[in-house]
């Protein structure tokens, strides 16, 4: 036994967090495997007589309505359910074409217990000679450790990118960086369709604002991943699942959209199903053009050195983008046996960006007079191909939905991107003469990834699951730098040459879980073994290895059928991305540009969180975790002397990370639902750079609120706003920001079409403005972009989309990677 003393605790919280974390994976198994097995049998029929064959029949506990267990009822109607021991349950039965059945509570004795025969009345909708499917899902559903948005059904998402709707997601935030943070923290691993996306900060921004919202189908924010998924991601992962039809017969719909700010921005989509009773046939393809500017301001402050005196400046860059992307994913699933299914896809992603950048510098003394006055364009012309490709296999070794299963997928994937890039600048004090730069960049990044999972019921209502994964990624760069000045043209090698990056990491997992009466555990282990290697020309190449292991540890305990506690502990890891860690440059202006460091690190967490679930909606969280050495994204004059900028990331020392969250589903009115989310955090960061020793901290808080109206003759509407007070992160000093958007809805042709209207940031308020101060340099920014726009949007579907969706009795590779650990 662990004899727990707090006082070994200290004042550190990492210490006790450090302490159960083993502790509790240990402990995990053992109050759960010793349960007494009972069972719920009974029978299904219609009200006028008949069995009803593949009714879904759940058992939930009473005390929260949590699902226990389901089953498929047979020909004959009859079904089994298997509980862990004695106590208080429900049993809910749904088939389509019939209104949801749910039983009185009862308890079930050790020897089990033959519910009475359970009869569904039809629905309305069986009027028709076929079964129509109106069914809507909710926004926003809180399933144990994460929120899943199902954006395919917000009106909101007309028109709009994949990093529209994560900026209107809860507690989601954007940096002036474009780094994105879940509940105030950055560090996110970003999956789309269970495969990693191995992107950090604007690269990322740029791939998902290429991305049209009409791809996806929902987008999961897990705070406090089990040991299944990937151990990368400290602050949790975004999983963002593109849309997948899967009704039987042949189904189709289409799109088109246009929404106009200062600039227009036009989408058009169109989606192709087969499924029969052997295979499933899709593909998507959506086409996006959109314009839009950015408006960036700045105003440093530069110390005096022993070589530059004291000196300021004022910066302002306009820039007008022309975005055009094209995207698709087509896949193949077969049913090779009842019990075997095989599946193959692919997904395209080709963006073409063409941006020119006008800038206007100012530079004062230390008397503040003009020392300094110049202008310059920045033209660029980026061209994306991305593509990826999944094959996986599923096996059940019997045809009980609680059979062992195995699961295997093989990814493949590249990102490439082509820069072409000219710097032109006009000196006008002092008279310098001319000079143009002009970059090529070429960039290649593949990941393969190699996965096996397998999943094996033990007694008494448990389940053991392991894999193994095997991950690498190759990056291949190079860029050239040739400058003019007075019509000569030479290459400057000072910042031209090749970077090649790769990264290896081995990974395995065991992870035990089980249910009894009142109480669900889980308790995993995961080991990363991790390799890179980076070189850089004329520099001896940086090498590192190591290994590391990544417990994580959840339970879930209803008091009361009003109350219900939960608890997770887990260690996880951010490794530098590709980017991060490349020296190469890309520039804003003439005054700055962006550069990695291949000197960084990777950063490890503890994290501890604890909930209350109230009437099963209401949930309150506290979240405390450390952080060792914290990857920040910092600016500084750059090495090459001059007033030049670099932005780039750098370890600090520590992150001490406190939270308060918040979230109410509500329903004033039948017509009415209203989903709120707030968080209040705490973050203290300590370290050193430059001379200057940091240790800062301040409260903050994030709010954000959903409004979904029903409104007669077919109409909808949604109303939202979020809230981003105030914070700290690192030597960056960010300043409140919100904006709030509106969305009308209306139904059309008998429900095979729609029409939506929406407007986003309606008063202009997401902008994004910081300071970050140094005892060398200080600089205050200023973000806009072309966020208010109006948008008209006209969906149709077509096909057999009055047949009801199949029923899975196995679950697919991709499904299986989005719900890893999720009950």
């Amino acid at each position: 036994m662990f004899n727990f003393d707090p006082a070994r605790c200290g004042l550190v919280p990492s210490l006790c967090i450090r302490w159960l974390l083993p502790s509790l994976v240990l402990l995990a198994p053992q109050s759960i495997w010793a349960q007494q097995h009972a069972s719920v049998t009974g029978a299904v029929a219609k009200s006028t007589g008949g069995p009803i064959e593949l009714a879904t029949v759940t058992l939930h506990l009473a005390t929260d309505s949590s699902v226990v267990k389901t089953e498929f009822s047979d020909a004959q109607g009859t079904f089994r359910l298997d509980a862990a021991g004695s106590g208080t349950y429900l049993v809910s039965v749904a088939q389509v074409g019939f209104n949801r059945y749910w039983s009185p509570k009862f308890e079930l004795p050790p020897t089990g217990l033959t519910l009475p025969g359970i009869q569904l009345v039809p629905s309305q909708a069986t009027t028709l000679k076929d079964v129509v499917v109106t069914a809507r899902k909710p926004l926003f559903e809180h399933k144990g450790d994460r929120i899943v948005i199902n954006v395919a059904d917000s009106p909101l998402s007309s028109g709009a990118t994949a990093l529209d709707v994560l900026g209107r997601a809860p507690a989601v935030t954007m940096d002036v960086s474009e780094n994105i943070s879940l509940r105030g923290r950055q560090g996110l691993l970003v999956v789309i369709d269970g495969k990693r996306t191995p992107l950090t900060g604007r690269e990322l921004a740029d791939f998902l604002r290429a991305l049209p919202a009409e791809q996806l189908q929902s987008v999961e924010l897990i705070t406090n991943p089990p040991a299944q998924y990937d151990a990368q991601g400290g602050a949790g992962i975004i999983a963002i699942n593109l849309k997948k039809d899967q009704r039987h017969g042949t189904n189709g719909s289409v799109n088109m959209g246009y929404g106009r700010g200062v600039y227009g921005k036009f989408t058009s989509g169109l989606a192709l199903n087969h499924r029969s009773k052997k295979t499933n046939v899709y593909g998507n393809y959506a086409y996006a053009d959109r314009r839009g500017f950015v408006l960036q301001d700045f105003a440093r402050q530069y110390s005096a050195t022993s070589q530059l005196p004291l000196a300021s400046s004022v910066i302002a860059n306009e820039q007008r983008s022309h975005l055009r992307s094209h995207s698709a994913k087509a896949g193949l699933d077969l049913t090779l046996t009842e019990r075997t299914l095989l599946g193959v896809s692919g997904t395209v992603l080709h963006s073409f960006t063409e941006a020119n950048t006008d800038n206007k510098t100012l530079f004062y003394n230390e008397v503040r007079e003009v020392s300094g006055r110049y202008s310059s364009r920045v033209e660029q012309d980026i061209n994306r191909p991305n593509g990826t490709l999944n094959l996986n296999f599923r096996h059940s070794f019997a045809d009980s939905a609680n059979a062992k299963f195995i699961t295997a997928d093989a990814d493949f994937g590249r990102y490439d991107i082509t820069r072409q890039q000219e710097l032109r600048t006009v000196f006008e004090v002092p008279a310098f003469p001319n000079s143009t730069l002009t970059g090529d960049q070429q960039s290649s990044l593949v990941i393969q990834a190699l996965k096996a999972d397998f999943s094996q019921p033990l007694p008494q209502r448990a389940r053991l699951d392991m894999g193994l994964k095997v991950t690498r990624i190759v990056s291949d760069n190079n860029v050239e730098f040739t400058r003019l000045v007075n019509g000569t043209s030479m290459r400057d090698g000072a910042i031209s040459g090749p970077f090649w990056y790769e990264e290896n990491v081995n990974a395995a997992y065991i992870s035990m879980r089980g249910v009894r009466a009142k109480t669900a555990l889980q308790a995993g282990l995961r080991a990363e073994q991790t390799n890179t290697r980076a070189d850089v020309e004329g520099a001896v190449p940086f090498r590192r290895n190591y290994m590391q292991l990544f417990p994580s540890a959840s339970l879930q305990r209803a008091l009361n059928e009003r109350h219900a506690l939960g608890a997770t502990v887990a260690r996880r890891i951010d490794r530098p991305s590709y980017a991060q860690v490349n020296p190469l440059r890309s520039y804003f202006d003439i005054t700055s540009y962006r550069s990695g460091n291949p000197n960084l690190v990777a950063q490890t967490s503890y994290n501890v969180e604890l909930t209350h679930t109230y009437r099963q909606k209401f949930i309150t969280s506290l979240a405390y975790a450390q952080t060792d050495q914290p990857i920040v994204n910092v600016v500084q004059p750059s090495p090459d002397g001059g007033r030049l900028v670099v932005n780039r990331d750098v370890n600090l020392s520590t992150q001490h990370y406190y939270a308060l969250s918040l979230t109410a589903p509500l329903e004033p009115t039948k017509w009415w639902t209203l989903y709120s989310n707030a968080v209040f955090y705490y973050s203290r960061f300590q370290g050193e750079l430059a001379e200057t020793k940091l240790d800062r901290s301040r409260p903050a808080f994030l709010f954000s609120a959903n409004n979904n109206f029903s409104l007669p003759r077919g109409w909808s509407a949604e109303l939202n706003g979020n809230f981003q007070s105030r914070e700290i992160w690192g030597f960056e000093d960010a300043r409140a920001r919100g904006q709030v958007g509106a969305s009308l809805q209306k139904s059309l042709w008998n429900k095979q079409g729609s029409f939506r209207l929406n407007v986003t940031d309606i008063f202009y308020t997401n902008i994004i403005g910081s300071t970050s101060d140094y005892a060398n340099f200080s600089e205050t920014s200023r973000f806009a972009q072309d966020s208010r726009v109006v948008t008209a949007a006209l969906t149709y579907r077509f096909g057999n989309s009055k047949v009801a969706a199949t029923r899975k009795r196995t679950v697919g590779a991709d499904d299986e990677l989005r719900r890893a650990g999720g009950q």
